[in-house]
């Protein structure tokens, strides 16, 4: 008569181990970091070496899935995919070679959906991967109505494409309402916005007042700042200009803390709002010599 041998102590415990590893890898929730940064021209046109190879190290050491540039003058698309597989991304789109290009880089693959150079400053690169549609965005530095035009034809877009997965992100030169408390009492920055001329082509306020419609148009697209309710945005919620600019277009120490703002953002699609589970603003000492601006990251729940 055949008989069952009774399970022992080892096989028992195997099992065990086996069931709990198995229900933690059924608990494990799969995270998307997102990054953007602009890395200020280029890392001088690829002169300055040392910065750009500690720029590429930090920017490994957190790790992103994806990861939004902008400035990256002088680059080439090999440049970009040697920099890009150091943290991890085999896979690059560069929006062109030439003035200030913006990039995506990622770990899975980059469906590119346009390159758009005409009517807007730098360009709009508009790329999808993880199934989200990526907008990576540097607006004009230096006109209000400028920026709204670009702001007004991005929202289109998105608008026109009925995506409910969509990121836009990058270097927005503009200020958020959201903002608007700490900005109104910065009245030396006000000053510094103002044209020198009375008959100047371009201006950073609109009518002589710090702009809003621009961060507005995104907010109304509708898309969500996911920095709301993450980030001290009144102590910590500066993203430009750093340290690295001490010394240069007469910047002092004294002037880069009085000028602090945030101009650069990630703002999702409200869908993808909802699972954004971190946000952070890296401006601390670790950051302060890589950039004139500081890199910003979004943690979303898959």
């Amino acid at each position: 008569m055949f008989q069952v041998k009774k399970p022992t102590s080892f096989t028992l415990l195997l099992l065990l181990m086996s069931f709990a590893v198995f229900a933690q890898q059924e608990n494990k929730v799969e995270t998307l970091k997102v990054m953007s940064y602009n890395i200020w021209n280029g890392f001088d046109w690829g002169k300055d070496d040392a910065r750009r190879e500690e720029c590429v190290e930090w920017i490994k050491s957190k790790k992103p899935d994806v990861v939004a540039l902008q400035e990256l003058c002088g680059y080439t698309e090999e440049m970009l995919k040697e920099d890009a597989l150091k943290w991890g991304h085999k896979y690059v789109q560069l929006l062109k070679t030439k003035g200030y290009p913006t990039a995506l880089t990622s770990n899975r693959p980059i469906e590119l959906k346009q390159r758009k150079m005409d009517s807007f400053w730098h360009g709009l690169l508009h790329c999808k991967t993880y199934g989200i549609d990526f907008y990576v965005v540097h607006l004009s530095p230096a006109d209000a109505k400028f920026r709204l035009r670009e702001a007004k034809m991005i929202v289109q877009d998105i608008q026109e494409s009925q995506s409910n997965n969509y990121v836009i992100l990058g270097d927005f030169n503009a200020n958020s309402p959201f903002d608007a408390y700490a900005l109104e009492q910065n009245h030396g920055l006000r000053k510094k916005y103002r044209p020198k001329n009375t008959d100047a082509k371009h201006s950073n306020l609109l009518n002589g007042n710090f702009d809003y419609s621009v961060i507005g148009q995104f907010l109304a697209c509708p898309a969500v700042d996911l920095a709301l309710n993450k980030v001290d945005l009144v102590n910590k919620g500066h993203t430009f200009p750093t340290p690295a600019l001490t010394g240069k277009y007469n910047n002092t120490d004294k002037s880069i803390v009085e000028n602090r703002v945030r101009i650069d953002y990630i703002f999702a699609s409200p869908n993808l709002a909802n699972s954004c589970k971190g946000f952070e603003i890296f401006n601390q000492q670790e950051t302060h010599g890589l950039s004139d601006h500081y890199p910003v990251m979004a943690e979303f729940r898959l």
